[in-house]
């Protein structure tokens, strides 16, 4: 690497830590308290979400699998409307492990298209071009860091082919109901006609399996959750005492609002910097949502922001559907 990458490269990573600590900053000042769950996924994290993924109680990963891997035909002939080369975009990438079976498909079949995995952690996609390039070597890989919506116009910049948009994982539901019709129609207006996007939803089903999946025995969540205050301590200089915070978890099957809080255990002072925050004993920070979803909530979202649905595909439990929206 030469100077100049890396200033470049330090750059960058100036300019991240800048946004982490502005956005953990007002956070932690707005009322309730709040963090952004996108900042999970550190190096520790990303390995509490692999655990998460892999535990009995949580039913989604296994549900999206089951279409991915059975139902990859299904899925590959709602891509091939036409013959003309294109980009497969993934929002949120992780490890790839239920795309690659899509991706395994398209390759077999001799289809001329790029994958373009976006995702906020460099550590997982890395990780995820070693992993396809080891089992698919055939496979073109763009891999992108950052935010969706910046990655999706470096995306565009980079290549003209129409666009096939993966957002899976039931991720939409890590929006409130308001922030979820705004991140939709922000899509559909960097898209263009012809472009797909299909996108997975977590379906309302008995309160007791969505709770569980969200606060297994095992306490891999509550880790997950808490390790977001070992990543401000170490990143940005903080003091959170992990053992004074608790986490908690709620689901209301009337809204379909799946919540993460961690609950402050005592009244105490976290230093962020020159910052200081008070937390009274039993305050909650507002740590993540997990939307839950019926038919009409979709059809809603997808008219509200301006598609046309092609179709759906849903797992053999009818627990979760991968909807097919199209820009006209």
């Amino acid at each position: 690497m030469n100077s100049q990458s890396a200033e470049v490269l330090q750059i960058k990573h100036e300019n991240y830590t800048d946004t982490f600590r502005k956005e953990i900053l007002e956070g932690l000042g707005s009322t309730p308290k709040k963090l952004h769950s996108k900042y999970f996924y550190d190096k520790t994290g990303d390995a509490l979400f692999q655990q998460i993924m892999a535990m009995p109680e949580y039913y989604l990963t296994d549900c999206e699998l089951d279409i991915f891997k059975n139902k990859t035909q299904e899925l590959a002939e709602t891509i091939l409307l036409n013959d003309a080369p294109f980009d497969l975009i993934e929002l949120g990438a992780g490890d790839a492990m239920k795309s690659s079976y899509l991706l395994k498909h398209l390759v077999d079949k001799g289809i001329d298209f790029n994958y373009m995995p976006i995702d906020i952690s460099g550590n997982i996609l890395s990780e995820l071009n070693q992993k396809l390039n080891n089992e698919i070597p055939e496979l073109e890989i763009i891999t992108l860091k950052g935010e969706y919506f910046d990655m999706l116009d470096k995306a565009t910049s980079i290549s003209q082919r129409r666009k096939v948009v993966l957002f899976l994982g039931g991720n939409i539901g890590n929006m409130d109901v308001e922030e979820s019709h705004h991140f939709c129609r922000e899509l559909r207006r960097k898209l263009n006609p012809g472009d797909i996007l299909i996108i997975g939803f977590d379906l309302k089903k008995n309160p007791h399996t969505i709770l569980n999946a969200y606060n297994d025995k095992a306490g891999i969540t509550s880790s997950f959750n808490l390790n977001l205050l070992v990543r401000i301590n170490r990143e940005l200089e903080a003091d959170f005492d992990v053992l004074n915070f608790q986490h908690y978890q709620t689901y209301d099957p009337v809204s379909g609002a799946c919540k993460s809080y961690l609950v402050s255990l005592t009244e105490q002072n976290v230093h962020i910097g020159n910052e200081v925050f008070n937390f009274e004993e039993n305050e909650l920070i507002d740590m993540e949502i997990s939307q839950k979803f019926s038919d009409h909530d979709i059809d809603q979202l997808a008219k509200d922001s301006k598609f046309h649905v092609l179709g759906e595909i849903r797992d053999s439990k009818n627990w979760f559907v991968d909807s097919v929206w199209q820009v006209v």
